[in-house]
């Protein structure tokens, strides 16, 4: 019972990272928005530089998810 009750605990802590990462997507897609409509002649510049920005900041939230499922399964 013991072991199980912190395996939970700390797979919730594991999880805590999605907080930043929804934060980081939130302001990566805002600023993103921002720069395409200010100039929208830069879309195909600013684009790339936007996606993977969205790509390394959602696999922080894989390896958060990777590691709480390892915590929590083994």
């Amino acid at each position: 019972m013991e072991v199980a009750a912190a395996k939970a605990i700390g797979a919730g802590i594991a999880v805590i990272a999605l907080l930043g990462v929804g934060l980081g997507l939130g302001n990566i897609f805002s600023n993103l928005i921002t720069a395409v409509a200010r100039n929208p002649a830069a879309r195909d510049q600013v684009f790339p530089i936007g996606i993977l920005g969205f790509a390394l900041t959602e696999a922080v939230a894989l390896f958060a998810l990777l590691i709480a499922f390892l915590i929590l399964f083994t």
